[in-house]
């Protein structure tokens, strides 16, 4: 049971739970998870079963989309509607105002984390610091917002409007702090009231599996849940490929260095010499298996991560 399962999460249970009961599903512990989701958040959610377990780090920079939902006229301590909230005295905002304000958050900025979040202090994670009642100061941190647009704009509540924004961010960006950060800009105060992960990297909501068809293919059998699997590097189409004789298979296998002879194809098909690519290649064998990913280190391939044993490779299978 090896590659992708792109999971349409809803709202309700945590990342963990979702991993928990796919690694029940699949038979296996071998599962991880592209990015972790916030109990009340629902959307995309990429699993890695087995050896896609061993490329999850090349996914970890993917940039995101969602969906937000932001309430003004109140904050929250934990930045969402799980959080108490206060209202603000503040006069509402208008949705010129709004989309105006969208636009200072554009391009590179400097972004600071909910209290209430996984980063460690000293060894602590700051929600448990925050739930005891302790101040927590985290640093700022440098994350960039791709686009953003006001998609809906709701003033049926004159004191207590609501936008819904499709954002496009770099990975580790926290939309709760955007929500946060856009009731201040506006002279106010707002809080994230739903979020939906429209995108992740390249795996898009619109082709992601609910839990409930991931049940239905596993009480089928092994072969129907393992039918809803991406390949093991979907996703990685931006890394260059390069294609190794049966022999040079083996001693990748083996963990050895191999000197390349041929051209690689790169994503859009374009054939450069493997001397000239700075970074991480896909190693396939004449078959089309995933065999290792690799780096050029002084004219020789470096296995980085060897996806099959060497009686796979002396087989073929």
């Amino acid at each position: 049971m090896d590659g992708v399962l792109v999971i349409a999460k809803p709202a309700g249970p945590t990342s963990h739970d979702v991993v928990a009961l796919v690694r029940r599903l699949a038979a296996t512990k071998r599962v991880g998870h592209g990015g972790t989701l916030d109990p009340f958040a629902s959307g995309v959610l990429p699993l890695f079963l087995g050896r896609a377990t061993r490329l999850v780090e090349y996914h970890l920079g993917d940039r995101k989309g969602y969906r937000a939902t932001v309430c003004f006229g109140a904050s929250a301590t934990t930045d969402d509607l799980e959080g108490e909230l206060t209202p603000t005295d503040a006069p509402a905002p208008t949705r010129a105002g709004v989309e105006a304000a969208l636009l200072t958050f554009l391009g590179p900025i400097s972004q600071r984390p909910p209290a209430y979040s996984a980063i460690k202090v000293a060894g602590r994670r700051a929600y448990a610091m925050a739930r005891a009642g302790e101040h927590v100061e985290l640093a700022s941190r440098d994350v960039t917002i791709h686009s953003l647009e006001l998609l809906e704009w709701d003033d049926s509540d004159p004191d207590r409007p609501i936008a819904v924004v499709d954002v496009e961010c770099s990975a580790g960006t926290y939309i709760r702090a955007l929500a946060r950060d856009l009731g201040e800009a506006v002279g106010g105060a707002a809080y994230l009231g739903a979020l939906v992960r429209t995108a992740s990297g390249p795996f898009r909501l619109d082709d992601a599996v609910s839990l409930e068809r991931a049940r239905e293919a596993a009480g089928d059998g092994a072969d129907e849940l393992a039918a809803l699997l991406l390949p093991v590097d979907a996703g990685l189409d931006a890394l260059p490929e390069l294609v190794v004789s049966d022999e040079e298979v083996q001693a990748i296998a083996r963990g050895q260095f191999v000197r390349p002879k041929t051209v690689v194809s790169t994503a859009g098909s374009t054939a450069i010499a493997a001397a000239a690519i700075d970074g991480p290649i896909r190693i396939r064998d004449g078959a089309g298996r995933l065999v290792a990913i690799a780096t050029l280190t002084d004219g020789r391939l470096a296995p980085d991560k060897v996806l099959i044993d060497s009686a796979a490779a002396t087989h073929g299978a």
